[in-house]
């Protein structure tokens, strides 16, 4: 019964965005969507399918990739037309070439998609497109158009059965199967006609996000064209060798000149401005009649009058980070370290060429996955003298001096990383875990305080949960350990396993007022979700066998 609340997860972020749409000509005048969710239930509904996803093990959540990905998306989110929306950024492990949106703002990207992209202006071209169908509410609508749609249709499908069987004889079961078919051929084709509108909307929405966040508006087309492809080299086959991206967001020839001429337009109605930036000159793209900037006002007494700028003018746009992210991905995401291993080897002989800086990053990652601590540092050293201040190869340079067994450097190295960034959460957690799998009271003092001023915007964060639970335990803050334990059980999608954990902890004698009152409240937080999965008859696995 437990696949069951998944398969139910997933076809709300899947197959809901394709659904329905109110025709992208016309305005939003009495929607009622709005109405059929409100936007805590959708919250609710995103975050139950985050969990569900991370129960079988679907995600990848790596701090660096993850805050690569999160960083990158907030940024789009901030210049999309719903700037007040808030979204949670999530990367698949799987290698199928994929993204969707759901509910609540939750979006995910699979490993895959970013593997196939050969720079971050087509990931971002993806994640505004995705964007797009939540701030259009191509999902909600998706959801209230398929409680409208097959009521009826399939009332008219029943009718057709029952005609069918009055009328008797051997054909009845064959008129039985044509009725069927055909109402669910209209289901198909009007989900096909509201999934052109929403495709076609969510392109003209995203590429204009896309270039209000600094970023290349040929990427959207250029990645679509490459789609193209892919679909042309499957034909033929099974349908599954086609990638998942491409069933679900069909690439005609029509789309990809649709992108290539919006991309056009862009640029023919941008000025070209100047700036310089303590970096030197560089040249920037900007028309404030074609796309509308969040903007501050600026008082600066150097200038003659007050002026109002456009924010975000600066340092926008391409990160410099997708090279390392993609890489540490192809490491992260194979089925097997050895295999990402092998992977790189395939590489460097199918080119024929040595492997580039973020590839031979990559090959240490997976080094370092195996278990080869020793050869890991050796090549980080060599990158980190390549790429000084890199923190991608600074960061995993630091785990790799700790497996090697020396300690004390890899301390040093997160000392230095955590004075200059502060509560940077891929280095607090990174360093976190380098000292838990140190071991011992000492090391996980020093974890407690690494994370502790972390915790009170980490409460939704199941690494920084692990992390922090294990680090009380080695401190010896058992009952602390406890509740973070139980908090990563149910970020995890086991809220039963969580409650167990809970009223367990809440037996012990030596509980302290506040403990005690923390649990208590996630106990009566919890419970509720614990005896409505039980009414429907899906229960823990792991628990029942106890």
């Amino acid at each position: 019964m437990r696949p069951l609340l998944l398969a139910t997860a997933l076809t709300l972020a899947t197959a809901a965005p394709l659904a329905a749409s109110q025709d992208s000509r016309l305005p939003d005048i009495g929607s009622s969507a709005g109405e059929l969710l409100t936007p805590a239930r959708q919250a609710e509904y995103g975050g139950m399918m985050l969990r569900e996803l991370r129960n079988y093990g679907y995600l990848l959540e790596d701090p660096l990739v993850s805050d690569w990905l999160q960083t990158m998306g907030n940024q789009l989110g901030a210049d999309s037309d719903n700037p007040q929306q808030s979204y949670t950024f999530f990367m698949m492990r799987d290698r199928q070439i994929n993204a969707f949106a759901t509910l609540g703002g939750y979006i995910g990207m699979n490993a895959g998609l970013v593997l196939t992209a050969e720079r971050e202006d087509e990931v971002a071209a993806v994640l505004s497109h995705e964007i797009a169908h939540v701030t259009q509410q191509h999902v909600l609508r998706g959801v209230e158009r398929a409680q409208r749609d097959q009521i009826p249709i399939l009332l008219g499908m029943l009718g057709a059965i029952v005609l069918a069987q009055a009328a008797g004889g051997s054909s009845s079961g064959d008129a039985s199967q044509a009725a069927i078919a055909s109402a669910m051929g209209l289901m198909q084709q009007r989900q096909i006609d509201y999934t052109r509108s929403n495709e076609s909307e969510a392109d003209r929405v995203g590429i204009r996000t896309l270039a209000r966040a600094g970023y290349d508006v040929d990427a959207m087309a250029g990645f679509f064209a490459r789609m193209a492809q892919a679909t042309r080299s499957s034909r033929g086959s099974e349908r599954d060798r086609v990638p998942d991206y491409l069933q679900t967001h069909p690439v005609t020839t029509t789309r990809i000149s649709e992108a290539q001429q919006r991309a056009e337009q862009m640029r023919k109605d941008n000025v070209t401005l100047v700036t310089t930036t303590p970096g030197g000159a560089r040249v920037e793209q900007f028309n404030p009649r074609a796309i509308t900037l969040p903007e501050v006002r600026s008082d600066n007494p150097l200038l003659p009058v007050p002026v109002t700028l456009p924010t975000g003018m600066f340092d926008r746009g391409n990160s410099g980070q997708f090279g390392w992210a993609r890489e540490r991905l192809r490491a992260l995401s194979a089925p097997t370290p050895s295999l990402a291993v092998r992977e790189y080897e395939t590489i460097r002989r199918d080119t024929g060429k040595p492997l580039s800086d973020a590839q031979r990053y990559g090959l240490a990652v997976a080094h370092l996955q195996v278990g080869s601590g020793r050869a890991a540092r050796t090549e980080l050293q060599q990158l980190a003298a390549e790429h000084p201040d890199n923190l991608w190869i600074e960061l995993t340079l630091g785990e790799a001096e700790s497996r090697a067994g020396e300690h004390a450097a890899a301390n040093r190295r997160f000392d230095a990383l955590l004075q200059r960034l502060p509560q940077h959460r891929a280095v607090a957690l990174t360093y976190a875990k380098v000292l838990n799998e140190q071991g011992g009271r000492e090391a996980g003092v020093r974890a407690q305080a690494v994370l502790r001023p972390m915790l009170g915007k980490s409460g939704d964060d199941p690494v920084f949960q692990q992390h922090f639970a294990r680090a009380n335990e080695l401190a010896g803050d058992i009952a602390r350990a406890g509740e973070a334990y139980a908090e990563a059980a149910y970020l995890n999608g086991r809220p039963e396993q969580a409650l167990i954990q809970l009223q367990n902890l809440k037996r012990q004698s030596d509980l302290d007022y506040y403990a005690r009152a923390r649990v208590d409240a996630r106990i009566a937080a919890i419970t509720p979700e614990v005896l409505e999965l039980r009414r429907q008859g899906i229960r823990d696995p792991d628990v029942e066998r106890r």
